[in-house]
């Protein structure tokens, strides 16, 4: 069992090694992965479409710790949820809706609210931490936990025709499931119309192009160049297929 790390915190401030700090305290000798701290800021919508990709290639068993959580300190409700063999932990703000949509199975519990020397600003280190460690040691759900038959923000299984990430190398992930989409058919981005290739090597250099990336996602590149720069892309830029 490992405790898996997926959120906007970003690799060269302090967060991630308190919410790790917290993990290490409370469940000693369980191993920490960072699976992606560096998802879309704020972006819930596209953070949920992406972990959902993620997901596919967790094994089971595992606990993730997800936090893209602009409204952190209002009334929005949080949650553990046990899907596809797997605990979510974190805001109950649509993050792990796609997953429970997709999911044959899932059981979710609404957390209690915040205790008082919790940060309101961040709860990813002072509730849900403690909440993933309880799971990790078999002490969940806690009291105050109660079963719930719904989450509270639903963005449903279906695809999401949006730029949802954007990695180092320029290549702009789409909330389109690539298994769903013939091979033939050209995707308009930015008022282009880009054909698919393989990988990289079978597209011309200096072009952009579609194809499968090793999430299953479809994902916008150029070859031997950055499709961001080349295209204008960011969050939320559509996708159209054609």
């Amino acid at each position: 069992m490992a405790i898996c790390l997926f959120t906007d915190f970003g690799a060269s401030d302090p967060y991630v090694g308190e919410v790790e700090a917290v993990l290490d305290a409370r469940a000693p000798g369980v191993r920490v992965i960072r699976l992606l701290n560096d998802a879309p800021a704020f972006a819930v919508r596209a953070a949920a479409h992406l972990l959902a990709a993620l997901a596919t290639r967790i094994p089971a068993g595992q606990i993730v710790l997800g936090v893209v959580d602009p409204g952190v300190g209002t009334g929005r409700g949080a949650v553990a949820l046990c899907a596809g063999g797997n605990w979510y932990v974190g805001p109950d703000n649509g993050l792990f809706s796609v997953i429970a949509a997709r999911a044959e199975r899932c059981e979710a519990w609404r957390l209690p609210a915040a205790s008082a020397d919790a940060a309101p600003s961040f709860h990813g280190r002072d509730v849900f931490a403690p909440v993933a460690a309880a799971i990790a040691t078999g002490r969940f759900p806690e009291a105050g936990a109660a079963r719930t038959a719904r989450l509270d923000v639903r963005f449903g299984a279906d695809d999401l025709p949006e730029v949802i990430y954007v990695d180092h190398y320029g290549n702009a992930w789409t909330g389109v499931r690539a298994a769903v989409v013939a091979p033939a058919r050209r995707f308009e981005v930015a008022g282009r119309e880009l054909p698919r290739a393989r990988v990289f090597g079978e597209a011309p250099p200096g072009a952009p192009f579609w194809y499968e990336n090793s999430s299953g996602l479809v994902e916008i590149a150029v070859s031997g160049g950055n499709a961001a720069w080349a295209l204008g892309l960011e969050v939320g830029a559509p996708v159209g297929l054609r």
